[in-house]
């Protein structure tokens, strides 16, 4: 019996599947892998079956029922582990048990049986279970830095005194070039927004900030020798001065990933103990959100999409830095734009390309600003306009202009709650009487994290946990256990919390008499402005997220 009779037996593949398969076979090609690439069958069923055929046991390397010898695993030579995967079990009557995705390694089996003067007794396992496991204990790009540091002699390149010729040469070095796409790579996977490479006086930490919150990510402790390579590599590919260490410098690259192509924008500052480095990553390419999936309340979604359907006026959206206020309004214009509406951007920089939208790009250099963007704008017969951020008195004046000649305009503003809003435009030095007139509504926002829904579970919360204003009543919530698919965290992905604050005639007079945010706040509960803190609370009711979050992106 051979493996395609194994699966077919266990109804894990069709006999016309295995036929595709072989045809589908090169002459270097095996069936197992052509079958899950093709995907008639999952990885576990192809091990199981293996198993079965050979006589070797299917491990889960995900929990802690089967343990890792960590000793052994970093005595191994770096070749059986990076590149042969295997991972040592244990160790029982002079023979070792070995987790491999693969049973045909003859060799390697051999190769670490003289090395131990052990019997070898392989068992199988996902090879993305044990990819896990190495990156765990080696970090990313372990194999490459071990290559670099041990297998090629590499000295430790100091910061002074190092030739720009030097450092080009280093940073183009085939290992050097693998290790940043490890790292590049991982953080894609990973879900992450931002890369911090930040350097100390022993160490070189990566950081990926992931859900909005930084998180350590596991390097080998030589990649400190590596810190100019790298660093070079990454300027050589946003086009900067290698040779430039005393001053900050900022550039861009893209890449390619999984057949799509992602922005990366670089930031550079010296540090005392070299060079810092933040990558944005900005995939151009991904699903933009629809308006239902940011988070909104049902109520509140109606009310907002009726705003930005109208003909002209000023929809404002508020909030810190990183509380997703560009996600928002490119969510609002791929609602709203059709064939029979012309829209315009101007952003610092384009984030994503949206169809049927006229993006342009701030060039502060060439003197191409918001307020100048907007003003040619006019000229360009235009429905509907977004400007990235009102920033100076001039772009809040032009955006006023262009909203009084019958314009609708959609812009960002830094401040912490909706009703601010109209308080900054007047402190930019706007006249009141424009403020009234013009602003429609202000939507204030945050980002929280939502629960993992593979580890989310109910529970009953101590009293001294839940904040008195939230006005819980002792009934169940949720959080998230913990699990392989969140790391641990609890957490997957996020959502908005919203406070929508649309201006009628009782608050355009409070804005015309230059009243304080506190006084427009009040008017505005009144009126039946949801709080975020309520509107965050209604969502951790609701099992979407946690007490801590809420608590964290709001004020009390």
């Amino acid at each position: 019996m051979n493996l395609g009779d194994i699966l077919i037996q266990r109804n894990s593949i069709t006999q016309e599947q295995l036929k595709a398969a072989n045809e589908q076979c090169g002459p270097t090609d095996r069936l197992d892998r052509v079958l899950v690439r093709l995907g008639y069958c999952s990885e576990t069923h192809v091990l199981e079956a293996l198993g079965e055929l050979y006589h070797f046991d299917v491990v889960d390397l995900t929990g802690n029922s089967v343990p890792v010898n960590v000793e052994l695993l970093r005595k191994m030579p770096s070749k059986l582990v990076h590149r042969a995967k295997l991972i040592p079990l244990d160790r029982v009557n002079g023979s070792l048990r070995v987790a491999t995705p693969d049973p045909f390694q003859i060799y390697a089996f051999d190769e670490l049986r003289m090395l131990c003067g052990l019997e070898v007794k392989p068992v199988l396992a996902k090879e993305s279970e044990i990819n896990e496991i190495i990156k765990k204990h080696f970090g990313v790009g372990g194999d490459t830095v071990s290559q670099l540091v041990d297998e090629d002699g590499l000295e430790v390149v100091s910061d002074v005194g190092e030739s720009a010729g030097d450092l080009a040469q280093m940073a183009q070095d085939a290992s050097v070039i693998k290790l940043v796409n490890e790292i590049l790579l991982e953080a894609i996977n990973e879900r992450a927004s931002d890369v911090h490479i930040e350097p100390y006086e022993h160490d070189l930490k990566i950081r990926y900030r992931v859900d909005g919150v930084l998180r350590n990510t596991n390097v080998p402790p030589q990649i400190r020798q590596l810190q100019a390579a790298i660093i070079s590599r990454i300027k050589i590919l946003s086009n900067l001065n290698i040779a430039e260490r005393r001053v900050p410098q900022d550039g861009s690259f893209k890449i390619k990933v999984h057949g799509r192509e992602i922005d990366l924008r670089v930031s550079i500052i010296p540090m005392v103990f070299g060079e810092g480095v933040v990558m944005r990553i900005l995939d151009k390419q991904a699903i933009l959100l629809s308006l239902e999936d940011l988070g909104f309340d049902p109520d509140m979604l109606k009310i907002f999409e009726h705003i930005i359907r109208q003909p002209h006026g000023i929809m404002l959206v508020t909030g810190p830095t990183g509380s997703g206020k560009t996600t928002t309004l490119y969510a609002a214009l791929n609602t709203i734009v059709s064939d029979e509406i012309k829209c315009l951007t101007v952003e610092d920089p384009v984030e994503y390309h949206l169809e049927g939208v006229n993006q342009v790009g701030v060039n502060l250099k060439a003197g191409l600003t918001f307020a100048k963007g907007m003003r040619s704008f006019l000229r360009h017969d235009p429905d509907v306009i977004m400007v990235g951020e009102i920033r100076d008195l001039e772009t809040a004046e032009t955006a006023v202009q262009a909203s009084l000649t019958g314009h609708l305009v959609l812009s960002t503003l830094h401040t912490n709650d909706a009703p601010s809003a109209t308080t900054r435009l007047l402190d930019m030095g706007v006249e009141p009487f424009l403020v009234a007139s013009s602003v429609e509504a202000v939507l204030a926002q945050r980002l929280v994290r939502t629960i993992c829904k593979h580890c989310k579970e109910e529970y009953v919360p101590q009293k001294s946990e839940v904040p008195p204003d939230l006005g819980w009543n002792g009934e169940p919530l949720y959080r998230g256990r913990g699990c392989r698919e969140c790391r641990n965290t609890g957490y997957s992905g996020r959502k908005g919390i919203f406070e929508l604050m649309v201006l009628n005639d009782e608050l355009r007079e409070l804005v015309l008499q230059r009243s304080s945010a506190g006084k427009i706040k009040n008017e505005a509960i009144k009126n039946g402005m949801v709080l975020l803190r309520e509107d965050g609370w209604n969502k951790v009711r609701r099992g979407l997220t946690t007490i801590s979050e809420v608590v964290q992106a709001t004020k009390g």
